[in-house]
């Protein structure tokens, strides 16, 4: 275990709340506790074993503070792996203010943003990716998002990489006592082997580096677009996937002009949609601005619901829809399917990947429509168990090491000595231990743990 000083602070958000958590770590957890708690049993916080609870109440120079539930958890056996102690107090934010200071004033200093996640990196209870799953998991705003994060806190992607970083040790150690000591009786490396092995890990990699695309999806959302001529149900639909009245629903043209934002959950996953000003030639200078800013937002989106009025015949404003989304990631939502139809999906399959007959005026998302988001955007599949690359710097990582084994099946198919192919393979696991945190620069670990709230 790393010898480190011991650090303090609030690990519940700050404000008014039922409960509120300071978090203390380090050599002098017990004693610092025990210098601010009287516990109601007569001991000393210090004689509790760990994994253990007892009440009491917290003081400082002026006097009581407020009853505390006090945890311990001994090292190594702790979230840090060291000794820690818990203080669960009435959540206000001058009881937790007060109770920090009271520890910074007996042994413990101020803790640094992640810093005890980084503890637990630096005393081996996690690597560096089980770390960055911590932010993950905290930040998560949906549940296929929070499955992920808590996954890969679990080791998914430290197994999957910890695996090939294995392979490649053996190979690449077999390969240095073959080259370096040519005298000795030490059998030969089998080409066809090695080649295998080399090519099912850049598989593997290649695999790895495609899910960060997915990743980026589950865990910031995705950006959706409801576009339309006026007054075929794009507010309707708004309002029925956030679940409130987010849109004017009118059947006067033009009602929506500006953007209208907000974020739902569907399926598990995170939609960030935007209902934009109907489609059609306004005479309105402003309303023409909305429509141009609307047909801003499809361009850039990466999934569009492109919503037409079943009940009525297509029009020019349509068709214009209809043109915009060509090439795209759109959705026809051919929509009132509870009135008498004159629409049918044919007439969008050549500008749509999908269609789909719906009524936004129901008052829950119809199932059909919840499937056919999460498949349109390649989420339909998408399995929260499996290892995924979840941020730039774990893609740069698997990116460096799939380019590396790819040079060394070049190299090893086209005949140059495993000398070349040695370097390739020693390369490559040096980038997978940088992604663990094995190998990681001091540079790398600060930033890493720069992204975490103070307290976690």
């Amino acid at each position: 275990m790393v010898e480190m000083d011991t650090i303090a602070a609030i690990a519940t958000p700050l404000g008014t709340g039922g409960i509120g958590v300071v978090r203390i770590s380090g050599p002098k957890a017990l004693t610092t506790a025990d210098r601010i708690v009287r516990l109601a049993n007569g001991k000393r916080v210090s004689s509790l074993e760990g994994y253990t609870c007892a009440y009491g109440i917290a003081a400082d120079r002026e006097g009581p503070i407020d009853e505390v539930i006090v945890t311990v958890f001994r090292a190594p056996r702790s979230y840090t792996g060291e000794d820690v102690v818990e203080l669960s107090a009435h959540g206000g934010v001058y009881l937790m203010d007060r109770l920090l200071n009271a520890c910074c004033e007996n042994g413990a200093r101020p803790a640094l943003a992640g810093e005890f996640t980084k503890r637990a990196f630096l005393n081996g209870k996690l690597d560096l990716t089980q770390a960055e799953a911590v932010i993950d998991l905290i930040s998560a705003r949906g549940g296929q998002a929070a499955r992920a994060a808590l996954s890969a806190r679990g080791g998914a992607l430290y197994r999957c990489v910890e695996k090939i970083a294995d392979r490649l040790t053996h190979f690449a150690a077999h390969l240095s006592a073959w080259i370096d000591y040519p005298e000795e009786e030490i059998e030969a490396v089998d080409s066809r082997t090695l080649h295998d092995a080399l090519l099912e890990s850049l598989r593997t990699l290649d695999s790895l580096a495609g899910s960060y695309e997915t990743g980026r999806l589950v865990r910031d959302g995705i950006e959706t677009v409801i576009v339309g001529r006026p007054n075929v149900g794009k507010s309707s639909l708004m309002n029925l996937m956030t679940g409130m009245k987010r849109s004017i629903v009118s059947d006067i043209p033009g009602t929506t002009r500006d953007l209208v934002s907000d974020t739902v959950l569907c399926g598990g996953f995170v939609f960030h949609l935007t209902d934009t000003a109907g489609i059609r030639r306004p005479d309105d200078p402003i309303e023409r601005e909305g429509v141009a800013l609307a047909l801003e937002q499809v361009e850039r989106a990466q999934l569009v619901l492109a919503v037409f009025d079943g009940s009525e015949p297509l029009t020019e404003d349509d068709r214009r829809v209809m043109k915009a989304c060509r090439g795209l990631n759109a959705l026809a939502l051919i929509n009132k399917a509870d009135l008498a139809q004159v629409l049918n999906a044919e007439a969008f399959t050549s500008d749509f990947k999908r269609v789909l007959c719906i009524s936004a005026r129901g008052e829950d998302i119809p199932k059909p429509l919840t499937k056919a988001l999460t498949e349109m955007v390649g989420l339909g599949a998408f399995d929260s168990s499996a290892a995924i690359v979840a941020n730039t710097r774990q893609r740069a990582a698997v990116t460096e090491a799939a380019g590396e084994l790819r040079e060394a099946v070049e190299a090893l198919e086209s005949g140059v000595s495993y000398d070349a192919v040695a370097v390739c393979i020693e390369r490559a696991l040096d980038a997978l231990l940088k992604l663990t945190g094995k190998r990681a620069s001091q540079a790398v670990v600060d930033s890493v743990f720069s992204r975490f709230c103070v307290g976690k």
